[in-house]
Parts: structure tokens; C-alpha cells; sequence
């Protein structure tokens, strides 16, 4: 994708940081959003919030962005206070929320024509760039059609469109494809990964795994507003143990019975498997798994397939979220 810019990028250095935050506190009331949350994120990466509802994911995004003052804790985007520079800040970014931030009413070139005068462009130069947005984001053959007639991932390509009508130097994405079909997931992740070949720093929040696991070289995990690992996606899966037994049961009324004689045996909660009667675990080592198995078939559990593996995002998230509720652990992977 080539969204030339119309504003000159700061200067940044190898190593430079677009965004850094360190002990960001956000409460409602007696809820603590954001728990002590630190955060680097190297200039020029796509770096992913990962976190169930309710987990602080969009609160944090607020702070950064300025949309919300942080409680305590500081916070810098592309070395801007947030609190001290907020106009600084807000010149250097942009962002699109989870909902479509369109008029309905009018077609798609009229809405980032209307968004470029906004910005100072004047007739024939808002013409210009909403014309450049639409065929970066292959919005073209529909930019005379009115936004209400546009498909969800229709909407959602142009709602990014619209935040990019002058290139920002960080942008931050709250949930950038919730509700889409897969096709239409996957048209925004080609978008989002041109956008940051050509030098944009991205912070995206998601629910969706595969998601971070597919855009992010750095994930951040968190979990009741605090956050409980950080890595890659391969450090991430190699802390969560050596091996994951997946397990698939010939009767599925006994899996019930099954996950507790892998937990037992394994020390692990048991995962059940989006199909049929299936159970993944933590298993450690193959000698432990050998013993959950023959465990399993010591007690008249038949097996229609099982086999040891690298866990999943899924996995790691479950593993990750389970350990943090017991004992509130953070954990850093990686440098």
C-alpha cells in the first residue's frame, strides 16, 4: 500500500521509541481501568495490546492518545508529554475506535473531501488526497456510492482511510476489525501491515489471537488492567512450557471426567477444543504427557487422536490469564 504522506515524519533513530509510558493508573470509581501499566513501543512496529473485554485495553489507548488524563504514572508519543504536550501529541497521531466515525449520508469521497478541508486542504487539494486514500485503500469503484450502502469491512477500510487524510506518525487502532467477516479481517491486516512498510508506527488492541499473532512483533498481554507478559509470539509460546498434549475423545460425554484426570496429572487447567470433544493441557515434558495418557486409558477414556505440539496464542493467553488471576505474576519475555 502507498498512502503517500502530506506532513514531513519526525526524525527518528535506530532504537527511538514512539511511545513510552511507565506506571499509567486510570480508576472509575472503585474499578482500576489501568493498573501500573509501562509500555515501550520502538518507532516504526506494529505492537499489539492483547486482552479479553473489560481488560483496559481501550483505556490505555485513551491515555496515550490524550483522550483521557492518566491518574498517575507519564507517558511520551514521539517524545511528547501527554499530559505537559498534548497538542504535541495529538499533531503526531491518529486514531480510528471501534465504531465507524462516517456521515451515512454521504459517499465515501464526500466524506474524506469534507475531512481534508477540515484539515486546511483547500478544493482541488481535498479532491487530490481523498482521491489517493480511496484507491490506496481500493475504495474507488464505491466512492460515489453513500457510506450506509458499504459493507462492514467497506466501512472499516474507510474509517482508517479517514484518519490517515494527514499521515501521522504513531496510529493507534482500538479493535480494527471487530464484527468483520474473516475475508474482510484479512483485507484490514494487508492494510495495516502496508501502512507500517511505509514507516507508521501502529498500536493496535484486539480480542482476536490469531490477530496479534499474524500483525504484532511485540505483543502485550493484559489482563484486569494489568499487564502480565510481553514478548513476541514466539517468546510468549516457549514460556508457557515445553509441550501442549492435545487430546480428542472417542466418547465426548466423559470429557468432563477426562479434563480432570489431565489436570491431575499435568498440574495444568485443561482447555476444551473449539470442535468436537477435545482437550488441550500444558504438558511440560513428553514423559508427563505419557502418564496423563495412561492415566486416561487406565480408566476406560478411549482416544480417537492425540498428539504433543508448540502451543498456540489461544493456549499462552488461557495459561497466561489463568496464572495472573492465582497469583498476580507479570512476566517479561524477551528483551
Amino acid at each position: 500500500m502507498n498512502v503517500s504522506p502530506v506532513n514531513q515524519p519526525v526524525p527518528t533513530g535506530p532504537g527511538a521509541l514512539a511511545i513510552s509510558a511507565r506506571g499509567l493508573v486510570k480508576s472509575f470509581g472503585k474499578v482500576r481501568a489501568v493498573d501500573g501499566i509501562d509500555l515501550d513501543v520502538p518507532a516504526g512496529m506494529i505492537f499489539a495490546i492483547l486482552g479479553p473485554n473489560g481488560a483496559g485495553k481501550t483505556t490505555l489507548m485513551r491515555m496515550l492518545a490524550t483522550l483521557a488524563r492518566p491518574d498517575r504514572g507519564s507517558a511520551t508519543v514521539m517524545g511528547h508529554d501527554v499530559e505537559q504536550a498534548p497538542h504535541e501529541v495529538r499533531g503526531a497521531i491518529a486514531m480510528t475506535g471501534q465504531f465507524a466515525s462516517l456521515d451515512e449520508d454521504l459517499t465515501g469521497r464526500e466524506n474524506l473531501v469534507l475531512l481534508a478541508r477540515l484539515w486546511g486542504f483547500r478544493g482541488r487539494a481535498a479532491k487530490t488526497r481523498a482521491g489517493e486514500l480511496l484507491a490506496a485503500f481500493g475504495l474507488a469503484e464505491a466512492a460515489t456510492r453513500q457510506v450506509k450502502d458499504y459493507s462492514g469491512g467497506m466501512r472499516r477500510r474507510l474509517d482508517i482511510a479517514a484518519s490517515l487524510v494527514v499521515t501521522p506518525d504513531v496510529l493507534f487502532l482500538d479493535e480494527p476489525t471487530t464484527g468483520l467477516d474473516p475475508s474482510a479481517r484479512k483485507d484490514v491486516w494487508r492494510m495495516i501491515r502496508g501502512l507500517a512498510a511505509s514507516g507508521v508506527t501502529i498500536l493496535l488492541t484486539t480480542q482476536y489471537l490469531e490477530e496479534a499473532d499474524q500483525l504484532a512483533a511485540r505483543i502485550a498481554v493484559i489482563d484486569h488492567g494489568r499487564k502480565i507478559a510481553e514478548g513476541t509470539s514466539r517468546q510468549l509460546k516457549a514460556a508457557t512450557g515445553t509441550g501442549v498434549l492435545h487430546v480428542a475423545l472417542a466418547d465426548g460425554a466423559r470429557l468432563g471426567e477426562a479434563a480432570a484426570i489431565l489436570e491431575h496429572w499435568l498440574g495444568h487447567s485443561a482447555q476444551p477444543g473449539s470442535e468436537g470433544a477435545q482437550l488441550s493441557v500444558s504438558a511440560g515434558t513428553a514423559e508427563a504427557a505419557s502418564e496423563a495418557l495412561a492415566s486416561l486409558l487406565a480408566s476406560g477414556i478411549e482416544l480417537s487422536d492425540f498428539s504433543m505440539g508448540q502451543p498456540s496464542l489461544d493456549e499462552v493467553f488461557f495459561a497466561l490469564t489463568a496464572k495472573s488471576n492465582q497469583d498476580g505474576d507479570r512476566t517479561e519475555v524477551g528483551s
